[in-house]
């Protein structure tokens, strides 16, 4: 059995901007509760105890840090066995592998171990994969999913695969499809025999960290397979979602909400479409609230529908697949469609919010429209404003009844 997993959290987000400008992307609010939380909850339940975080930077160290911890807390909320999370040392890495390298010298890791990049979503079967790995006696195991999109494979690593699923050529990003001859891609999740500690330490290594060479996709799967290593390929099954973009990010967000039960979410069902988060009293009271005002009309919803806990929603308010997060104030009139409001926003009465990404703590004036936008944590933007294909950075201000479109705001 797998006991242990590593996080490189290396990186700045810079595709998921602003919504990373400050903070890592692990702990993006994603169904309201931190991104990495959801990949935590599902390898432990499946006999991961040891978790480590290969925290880079000051935002990935801070807030990884200060919200987990050791992992007590997360033990306690979800009634996990007993996991422990440990920290890359302070030393800074030059890529993911490198971060790797790191944590297995420090902690004296010898034994097979996952690892996982910190900005997915996926359904994994460990033990199905784990199985595959060791009757194949693998080096090393790459989950891979099959893409139907051809024109996305420019995206994503593409693996060349055998009828034993042994990866015989592996290219990063081709820039046409006609690079590679499969549709399989690699998708961040990988197994380690305990023989990769010695390969990680080894002189060639040493060589290609000296020259920044430490990126999995880009150098060391292809060293590996030019050296003869045995990389093997385990097709992915279940969901798996890169949420390193905005699109994507939307994408995963109602896919999951509409496939993960009431139980995944913490939530409960109040109406045939609509879940709310929160057990305290005065959640209690807001649910009833919400219940009875989408039954008599006064708020309509349609698609799929989370609320976290405390949010009030007003009168003559429309909810077609939306998530809205933990202490958000929807005041009357307001139309939200495929939208994600994280926590503690307030938006102004007859305010409309399409295909976009509200960040924390932000302020929508009265008959302000946001579409296909993304806004950063703590922006105001004024009453009549209208921002379409727009990126609002952190604590920006939009003045009263100002057009913007396609523009970055920072």
């Amino acid at each position: 059995m797998l006991r242990k997993a590593i996080f490189p959290l290396g990186g700045l987000g810079t595709r998921l901007y602003p919504l990373t400008v400050e903070t890592s992307k692990a702990l993006v609010r994603f169904l309201n509760r931190p991104l990495i939380e959801f990949t935590i909850i599902k390898l432990a339940r499946q006999g991961i105890t040891e978790f480590y975080m290969g925290v880079s930077g000051y935002y990935n160290y801070r807030e990884v840090y200060d919200y987990f911890g050791e992992g007590l807390k997360i033990r306690a909320k979800y009634g996990l066995p007993d996991i422990r999370i440990r920290y890359q040392p302070n030393e800074e890495s030059v890529g993911n592998a490198d971060s790797v390298r790191i944590i297995m010298e420090y902690y004296d890791i010898e034994e097979d171990v996952l690892v996982a990049q910190a900005d997915l979503l996926f359904d994994v079967d460990l033990a199905d994969m784990y199985g595959h790995h060791l009757r194949r006696g693998a080096f090393m195991t790459i989950a891979v999913k099959y893409l139907v999109k051809e024109e996305e494979l420019r995206h994503f690593g593409v693996a060349d695969i055998d009828k034993d699923m042994r990866i015989k050529r592996f290219v990063e990003k081709p820039k046409h499809p006609s690079e590679v001859a499969s549709r399989f891609i690699n998708t961040g999740i990988y197994i380690l025999s305990k023989e990769f500690r010695d390969f990680i330490q080894s002189p060639i290594i040493a060589d290609y960290r000296r020259k920044g060479l430490m990126d999995f996709g880009s150098h060391i799967i292809p060293l590996l397979i030019d050296m003869g290593k045995g990389v093997y390929a385990y097709e992915l099954k279940g969901y798996w979602f890169d949420v390193g973009t905005p699109e994507r990010y939307l994408e995963a967000v109602f896919y999951l909400l509409k496939v993960l039960s009431p139980e995944d979410l913490e939530a409960k069902l109040i109406t045939s479409n609509v879940r709310v988060q929160g057990k305290s009293k005065e959640s209690m009271e807001l649910h009833k609230q919400l219940q009875s005002m989408i039954l008599n009309g006064d708020i309509k919803t349609d698609g799929d529908v989370l609320i976290g806990r405390h949010v009030k929603v007003g009168k003559g308010t429309m909810l077609v697949n939306a998530v809205i997060d933990n202490y958000t104030i929807i005041e009357e009139g307001v139309n939200i469609y495929r939208s994600v409001i994280m926590d503690r926003c307030r938006v102004g009465t007859r305010a409309s919010i399409e295909e976009s990404i509200i960040g924390r703590h932000c302020r929508i004036g009265k008959g302000a429209v946001v579409i296909n936008s993304v806004i950063g944590d703590d922006v105001v933007i004024g009453d009549g404003a209208k921002l379409i294909n727009v990126k609002v950075w952190p604590h920006r201000e939009i003045p009263p009844n100002a057009h913007i479109e396609n523009m970055i705001v920072k």
